[in-house]
């Protein structure tokens, strides 16, 4: 089955998207704790695909050699899987890119791996902020805006992802 990938920095929203996007609320775990999900997680819809919640990079207090387990296993994921369709490079909209962010984001185009960029937590920040952080964002990529508490951005992510699944 097809397989739909969630990329980002630990504590970005990847399984509050999952949640969202899906309706099921406590399918992915959710935590306020970076570095929660420290394994590929994989979630069947409907015997159709599945989405794949990947463990976050960047601030999660786990030891180093932990943080490049994940990386090895990450790159190894994208590298290796030939149902893998779509990835979602989760940013978090009051942050914007950071280094990291944006070598998977070249990792993936040098790999021509085809991926979408999601600006999540946009319900906190008001209506200046929020055009400042998609403006930022849109230097490097267009963003698809993501809300998970008011599901702003679930119809636009589901779209993309039933354009790809058909192609």
């Amino acid at each position: 089955m097809p397989e739909i990938a969630f990329l980002g920095r630990s504590n970005v929203g990847k399984s509050s998207l999952i949640n969202a996007i899906t309706g099921h609320k406590g399918l992915a775990f959710t935590s306020n704790t970076p570095g929660r999900t420290q394994s590929i997680n994989f979630y069947r819809l409907d015997g159709k695909l599945y989405f794949v919640d990947l463990p976050g990079y960047g601030y999660a207090r786990v030891p180093v050699a932990a943080k490049g387990e994940w990386a090895v296993l990450i790159e190894h994921y994208l590298r290796e899987r030939k149902t893998l369709q779509l990835s979602f490079l989760i940013l978090d909209a009051r942050r914007g890119w950071m280094d990291k962010d944006l070598d998977l984001k070249n990792w993936l185009e040098v790999n021509n791996h085809p991926y979408l960029v999601v600006a999540s937590k946009i319900d906190k920040l008001n209506q200046a902020e929020q055009q400042r952080g998609l403006k930022a964002i849109r230097q490097h990529a267009e963003p698809l805006p993501f809300s998970a508490v008011t599901g702003r951005g679930v119809r636009e992510i589901w779209q993309a992802i039933t354009k790809t699944h058909q192609s």
